[in-house]
């Protein structure tokens, strides 16, 4: 049976894809084979040694340490994609609430005071202050092309609206999914002279770290709305209030409310509303759930942050996964252990991501314990398993 610790609630429709009879499930499970979490940050915490994989409910993982679990030989699994529609209509909704003004002039509204009759005349003389523009025709950014971006794009194209997107390591099958009505930006600073609006949809990272900053913000058109549902640390809050001060940023929108962001007239911050529905919840959950299932059950990778995608049907009833270094001969070590215990192999498979590299091997006969021991104490090897024969659900 699985051990898994859960480290936040996760939606029970994704924790029902796990059986209650091979998995056993609770918020204090000593010796977990699996950590699943949302928002919970692991960088304190002591690793267990019984840990096989981490699952995350979600795109992001800068609450998960990342480094310490590669070394480890412990894959990280995420979401991307599962609550890309909730944050693509919370964007949305951001370009119309920054365009008509909505938020201010529903405080407004809210503050009037007096018979019906003076509320309406009030109406009247104050409505002009909160006049706004319309999409269609004005040129949205979209920096960064993932699931998340891609659907921001298609969705401003139809909505009438001018898109230039960018993003260097955007997938064939990405562009694939963009409407060929978007542009292509070449790098980041072509993109920002040219648009009224840009959103930013790229993980946290040192590179990307206030990649929003004052010396792009004085790139941009004046009068330029930004956006960030991405990730706190993206847009540097310091430049955009400046930036709105001159008059050069007409409005931001903001996921990740601040004492310097949250009581600023041009600014609408939301607490962390992004991928904060029910559908999102339960999609991240289930696809977790699934991801997770495969590679305890299985051996193969779909998702995951730190290892290759390596998938590979079962040939056989025996199965061995490993991982280990990317250094040269390790698949002819790893072949050699086996064959000189006389273990015939049936199928492999190896694939390698930066440092980290992963093989399936599946054999004609069981694995003896002290073959799966072998393996794991080649210099490299960071975890050797053997797998239990499948069960039919």
């Amino acid at each position: 049976m699985f051990k898994v610790l859960t480290l936040n609630n996760i939606s029970p429709k994704g924790l029902g894809r796990l059986p209650a009879d091979r998995y056993r499930v609770g918020t204090d499970i000593p010796g977990p084979d699996l950590i699943l979490l949302r928002s919970f940050n692991m960088h304190e915490m002591e690793i267990p040694e019984s840990l096989k994989a981490v699952g995350r409910a979600g795109a992001g993982v800068n609450n998960i340490p990342i480094e310490r679990l590669s070394a480890l030989g412990i894959p990280v699994f995420n979401t991307p994609g599962a609550n890309a529609n909730a944050v693509k209509e919370l964007v949305v909704a951001g370009l119309f609430l920054a365009s008509r003004n909505i938020c201010q002039a529903w405080e407004f509204a809210r503050g009037l005071r007096g018979s019906d009759s003076e509320i309406t005349r009030a109406v009247e003389t104050g409505k002009k202050r909160f006049a706004g523009f319309e999409l269609p025709g004005r040129t949205l950014g979209v920096v960064g092309l993932g699931y998340v971006g891609r659907s921001v794009a298609n969705v401003a194209v139809a909505l009438g609206m001018k898109v230039i997107g960018y993003d260097p390591k955007i997938t064939v099958e990405g562009a694939w999914q963009l409407s060929s009505e978007i542009q292509k930006a070449s790098h980041l600073e072509q993109l920002l002279h040219s648009v009224d609006f840009i959103t930013c949809h790229v993980p946290l990272l040192e590179s990307t770290r206030n990649m929003i900053n004052a010396e792009r913000i004085q790139q941009m058109k004046e009068g330029v709305t930004i956006l960030n549902f991405a990730r706190e640390g993206i847009v540097n809050e310091e430049a955009v209030c400046e930036g709105l001060k001159s008059g050069q940023v007409y409005a931001y929108v903001s996921d990740f409310p601040s004492n310097l962001l949250k009581d600023h007239e041009r600014v609408i911050a939301l607490p962390h509303l992004g991928a904060s529905t029910k559908e999102a919840e339960e999609n991240c959950a289930v696809m977790v759930a699934e991801q997770i299932r495969e590679f305890l059950e299985n051996g193969n990778i779909r998702h995951s942050v730190n290892f290759p995608e390596v998938v590979m049907p079962r040939g056989s009833q025996y199965r061995m996964v490993v991982a280990n270094a990317n250094v040269p001969n390790m698949l002819g070590h790893i072949s050699s252990a086996m064959g000189e215990a006389g273990l015939n192999i049936h199928d492999m498979v190896n694939m390698s991501r930066d440092e980290l590299a992963y093989t399936i091997v599946d054999l004609d006969s069981p694995i003896p314990e002290e073959i799966k021991e072998k393996v794991a104490g080649i210099q490299g090897v960071m975890m050797a398993r053997v797998l239990d024969v499948p069960r039919p659900d």
